[in-house]
């Protein structure tokens, strides 16, 4: 399953980091390295909309990508930036990883800090097996990992990020969901509120997404009927780990000193093993997108805090948009922009 895989990206500062934290020297030349590759070899749309190999069926994603970032700009008050105005192949391969880590027995993320951004739970990569050196030491330590792709990002305004030619794949909805949430980090960014500033951009990201697709399409649509009914399999979903992560956090805090952690990790597993297979009892409307997602391996407290990241203050913000805003996206904006 594909779903809003996203990164509010620390690479922006990486050349101050270099010089304050000399033990992210290494990664902040990295990071640098792998962002500027990729402003540099980004295309400008009006080069690529005249190149005949590119496929028609793309140009029109990339057109709908304008559109969607002139009703963020115009109808959303997001900031005028530059980004997705230019074009990045990735010639189909996965360009970006994230490296999350967790304490076994509590819900307890790995934090990194970086210098005016503040604290981050996630640790981005251009290069895998770099990721995956880390990954294995912090593995040794007895963190619980995970590495996921990463097909959209923020660099917060730092550079112009580029259309990725992966996130054409997406549906129209999608993509909308995707280009608001991406200039939501750039127009918004609160320091060492990461679930916060996740949270928001996936909250207006959606409700964004809706009004965009009503305004292109009409409130009667086959894109907007997609989407909702795509939002709605995955809220259920959402809930459910959401639900489970408080099980989960219930469970090791009755954890007694005198247990063994064999014992503990016993118990863990039928937990998450229990909070999988229930899924198959929940009511989607497309039911195939959630069959089988671990068959071969349990996730770990890594997976559960991510929901955690991007979705657990959604019905904090939900209520504050109708009842401060009436409902009025535009408003709520320019109010989390004044007192960010």
């Amino acid at each position: 399953m594909k779903k809003k895989i996203t990164l509010a990206f620390i690479g922006g500062c990486m050349v101050l980091t270099v010089i304050i934290y000399k033990d992210l020297i290494g990664y902040g030349i990295m990071q640098a390295k792998g962002q500027l590759d990729v402003v540099w070899n980004a295309r400008p749309i009006p080069e690529v909309m005249q190149d005949h190999d590119f496929p028609d069926s793309l140009k029109t994603k990339i057109m709908l990508m304008q559109e969607i970032r002139e009703f963020a700009i115009d109808s959303l008050g997001l900031k005028n930036t530059q980004n997705f105005t230019s074009v990045y192949d990735q010639q189909g391969k996965d360009i970006l990883w994230n490296l999350s880590a967790s304490e076994p027995f509590k819900l307890k993320a790995v934090e990194w800090s970086f210098p005016f951004l503040g604290k981050f739970s996630y640790k981005g990569f251009f290069d895998l097996n770099k990721a995956k050196v880390e990954r294995d030491h912090l593995k040794s330590k007895g963190y619980d990992t995970r590495i996921r792709t990463v097909n959209a990002w923020s660099t917060l305004g730092w550079f112009n990020d580029p259309i990725l030619s992966n996130q054409l794949e997406r549906s129209e909805g999608s993509l909308a969901e995707m280009v608001i949430h991406e200039l939501t980090h750039a127009t918004i960014f609160i320091r060492d509120s990461l679930v916060y500033n996740e949270n928001l951009a996936s909250f207006i990201g959606e409700k964004g997404a809706i009004q965009f697709l009503k305004f292109k399409y009409g409130t009667e649509n086959d894109y907007l009927k997609n989407y909702i009914d795509s939002e709605y399999d995955y809220i259920k979903y959402t809930n459910h780990m959401l639900a489970g992560t408080k099980q989960l956090d219930s469970l090791y805090r009755s954890f007694t000193s005198d247990l063994t952690d064999s014992s503990k990790l016993e118990l863990k597993t039928e937990m998450i093993g229990q909070i999988i297979r229930s899924v198959d009892t929940i009511s989607f409307r497309n039911p195939r997108r959630f069959r089988g997602l671990f068959s071969k391996q349990l996730p770990n407290n890594c997976y559960f805090q991510s929901f955690n990241r991007y979705f657990s203050k959604i019905d904090q913000l939900e209520r504050e948009l109708n009842e401060k805003f009436a409902g009025n996206l535009k408003e709520f904006i320019l109010y989390q922009k004044e007192h960010q």
